[in-house]
C-alpha cells in the first residue's frame, strides 16, 4: 500500500511539473513576432541583425547612401603648401551594395577612385589611378540636425614619384563637407 501511494504521489508531482513547464514556456512572448527586418535582415531576440551594407533598426537603410553626393573638400597635403578647396562626387559603384566611386579625387585624377563602405567608415584600397597609387580610409560624422549634411574625415595618400600625404603617413587629414 505504501509503495502504491508513493507511486501515485510521484505521478501527480511529475504531471504537475510537466504542466507547469508547458504553461510557463507557452506564456513567454516571441520577441520577433512583430519585427520585420528589411533586405534579408534576421530578427534575433527582438532586434534585427542586418546583412552587410545595411543598417537601421529594421535594416531599412543602405549604409553607403549617407556617403553619396557632392562633397566640398578642404585639405592641406605634405607636398603642396596651403589649403586647397575643390569638389568631389561620390556615387554608387557596381551591383555590390558597399561599393562607391569617387570622381575628381585629389582634384587631379581624371579616372574614378573606388572604395567601399562599412557602417560609418569608408575604405579606399591600394589602387593605381592615372599612374598614381592611391589608398586611404576615413569616417563620416553625420549632422544631427540636417540629414543631408555631414563631415567626412579622410586619411589618404597619393604617390607618383613623391608621396602627398593627408593624415595617412603625415600631414593633416582631408575634410569633406556636404
Amino acid at each position: 500500500m505504501k509503495a502504491r501511494l508513493k507511486l501515485i504521489i510521484l505521478s501527480a508531482l511529475g504531471t504537475m511539473a510537466a504542466f507547469s513547464a508547458i504553461t510557463y514556456s507557452s506564456c513567454t512572448p516571441d520577441k520577433c513576432k512583430s519585427i520585420v527586418c528589411a533586405y534579408g535582415g534576421v530578427c534575433n531576440d527582438g532586434a534585427c541583425t542586418c546583412q552587410t551594407g545595411y543598417e537601421g533598426v529594421q535594416c531599412e537603410t543602405i549604409s553607403r547612401d549617407k556617403f553619396i553626393g557632392r562633397w566640398n573638400v578642404s585639405e592641406n597635403g605634405t607636398l603642396n603648401p596651403g589649403t586647397h578647396n575643390y569638389a568631389v562626387s561620390l556615387e554608387p559603384n557596381s551591383s555590390n551594395i558597399t561599393d562607391i566611386k569617387i570622381s575628381n579625387f585629389y582634384n587631379k585624377l581624371t579616372s574614378n577612385v573606388v572604395g567601399s563602405v562599412k557602417g560609418d567608415t569608408i575604405y579606399i584600397p591600394f589602387q593605381v589611378v592615372n599612374s598614381d597609387t592611391v589608398q586611404g580610409n576615413g569616417y563620416i560624422i553625420p549632422d544631427p540636425h540636417y540629414a543631408n549634411h555631414a563631415k567626412l574625415v579622410l586619411y589618404y595618400s597619393v604617390r607618383n614619384g613623391h608621396t602627398d600625404n593627408f593624415g595617412l603617413n603625415g600631414g593633416s587629414p582631408s575634410v569633406w563637407e556636404k
